[in-house]
């Protein structure tokens, strides 16, 4: 069973910056991804362009050059799999941490391929895993889908898209403009205030001249074959249908946090507890570091603001590893 200083439970950009700042520090360190490099990026729709700027997405200093001020997927991808690679990081892809169990003064960790023991894990699994679900009749049907990936897809067909975040919007323009029917299902009154300030005019514009349809403060209620129910300000609406992109956000996986200890606030943002100073839970020596310390609140932390997170954690793990050999 392979032993090491700190285990990192995902390959995001966070969890590459928590490995890059464990081997400078001469830690031995593992970064185990349940998928490829960044792998959550990776399934960002094809065409998705970041709202951050490239030098706000660098980690450890590493320049970030793109083609344009606000970089698009591919060049994420590139970019973060270029610092993987020539830093050599200790990365084992497609493996997944199914549990993890405080052991022995450290953890065990279980995964569907291999068990390690580790002194200290940080968990960097983001949120992009689980969707919200819409609870409705109709929602397991295989015209359903929670990602986006590519508009082209979607040419020619009625799609209906669900939510006015930011990637409801690129999924509607997009697909409109490679010839789909787009209409959209909003619950507020209005597109999103997040969604990116170059976007949000389009969206708008389009909705107001015709070119996409929306049904704004209304809910989806049934999901048919060939059809949609849905509930507006006007009475129950039915919409002839062929594909649905219910693009209403996604949560962490709260029942793996829990499982490794880690207590949650009982309200509905479901924070976890850990010290914002070392981003260190309630479980001694076990870490949180990215999107996944915002709970329900995935709005809240991004690469450019969690970046940080490595330095603290590596940081505090440091000094406690000196602090116990003085003792």
């Amino acid at each position: 069973m392979e032993s090491v200083d700190v285990l990192i439970v995902g390959g995001g950009p966070i969890g590459i910056a928590c490995g890059l700042e464990a081997k400078k520090k001469g830690l031995k360190y593992l970064i185990v991804e349940k998928g490829t490099i960044v792998n959550s990026l990776f399934n960002y729709p094809v065409n998705m362009q970041f709202f951050s700027s490239a030098e706000r997405l660098e980690i450890d200093e590493v320049p970030f050059i793109s083609k344009e001020a606000k970089p698009k997927r591919n060049e994420a991808l590139e970019y973060y799999r270029r610092i993987v690679t020539s830093n050599k990081l200790n990365i084992h892809l497609f493996e997944k941490v199914m549990g993890i169990q405080k052991k022995d003064g450290g953890f065990q960790i279980d995964t569907d391929k291999a068990r390690y023991q580790a002194e200290r894990v940080i968990i960097s699994t983001g949120f992009y895993d689980l969707p919200n679900l819409l609870d409705i009749p109709g929602e397991e049907l295989p015209k359903v889908s929670h990602y986006y990936n590519d508009p082209h897809f979607y040419a020619s067909q009625k799609l209906a898209v669900i939510g006015a975040s930011n990637s409801a919007v690129d999924a509607a323009l997009e697909c409109w403009r490679k010839g789909a029917e787009v209409t959209m299902i909003v619950r507020e009154p209005e597109i999103g205030q997040r969604v990116k300030y170059w976007v949000r005019p389009d969206i708008i514009n389009r909705i107001e001249e015709g070119s996409i349809k929306a049904y704004f403060n209304s809910n989806l209620k049934e999901i048919r074959s060939n059809e949609l129910l849905i509930d507006t300000p006007e009475g129950m609406v039915t919409l002839e249908n062929d594909f649905v992109l219910a693009l209403t956000g996604y949560q962490p996986n709260f029942t793996f946090l829990e499982k490794a200890g880690i207590a949650l606030s009982d309200d509905e943002k479901r924070l976890p507890d850990y010290d914002p100073e070392t981003m260190e839970t309630n479980v001694k020596g076990l870490y949180l570091a990215g999107v996944i310390c915002g709970g329900m609140e995935t709005h809240k932390w991004f690469i450019e603001n969690s970046r940080i997170h490595a330095k603290l954690i590596i940081g505090d793990i440091v000094n406690k590893k000196k602090e116990a050999t003085a003792l």
